[in-house]
């Protein structure tokens, strides 16, 4: 009798716990990643599909890249980043794992007023935990501190700023985005963005997209996702769809 009511009272517990929680959110479809953090104890995985034409010789496909996250407390994620890559250039293909990221999101603010949200996301490639097409010469780090505003009921305004290494070279690669958030319902989400990639010695790129996010409930989503370059060196466009869940 006793281990029926226990049985109980912890199923009872869990329903209440996944009643009070946020629905899910991800740091996919869009590139400017979200200040939230999993919630405590919870198990993540964002994982997606891209189909990116870099110019008229080469092509790549991420089959596919997927983030793995873990809430160790309110204000505190594990990450690990894989990725399966498919690159074409010249009609000749290589395919392999890319170096894994290990990394954090640690929350700093709540927004208040005109401060954001902000969390501040740091990771760091591990260049042998690669295939050999795909590896690196020296470690990688790269960062963001992540923002976002409630601009209405069902807008938001995010952005990101941070910079990132290749492992190849010691010059940094900075990084921006900024993304405007639209809930069209409870379920179905939409954003559009700019973003751009501005390395120390080359010139910078700069891209546009959009995409829409459906959620199955509050813990899977659905997201879809496109593309375009708005600058000549610039990848020309992408094609993305991908799905988040959490347990």
């Amino acid at each position: 009798m006793k281990t029926k009511i226990t049985i109980l009272f912890l199923f009872i517990s869990t329903l209440i716990y996944a009643q009070n929680i946020e629905p899910i959110q991800a740091d996919r479809p869009d590139q400017t990643e979200t200040p939230a953090i999993v919630p405590k104890g919870m198990f993540q995985v964002e994982t997606g599909f891209t189909f990116q034409k870099n110019d008229a010789f080469s092509k790549s496909l991420s089959l596919p890249s997927s983030l793995w996250k873990y809430g160790v407390n309110e204000n505190f994620e594990l990450r690990l980043i894989t990725e399966f890559l498919s690159e074409e250039i010249n009609n000749e293909k290589i395919n392999g794992f890319s170096p894994i990221y290990v990394g954090l999101k640690v929350k700093l603010t709540d927004e208040k007023g005109i401060i954001p949200k902000t969390s501040f996301i740091g990771h760091l490639s591990l260049p042998n935990v690669a295939s050999k097409e795909f590896k690196t010469e020296f470690f990688a780090p790269e960062f963001r501190f992540v923002m976002q505003h409630t601009l209405t009921e069902k807008m938001s305004l995010s952005y990101n700023l941070g910079a990132e290494w290749d492992g190849f070279s010691a010059e940094p690669t900075f990084i921006y985005t900024n993304a405007i958030g639209y809930s069209i319902t409870e379920k179905l989400g939409s954003y559009i963005e700019i973003f751009g990639f501005m390395p120390q010695n080359k010139k910078s790129n700069h891209s546009i997209d959009g995409g829409i996010t459906y959620l199955i409930n509050p813990n899977f989503m659905l997201d879809l996702s496109s593309g375009i370059g708005i600058s000549k060196n610039a990848p020309k466009n992408y094609f993305a769809f991908g799905f988040s869940f959490r347990i």
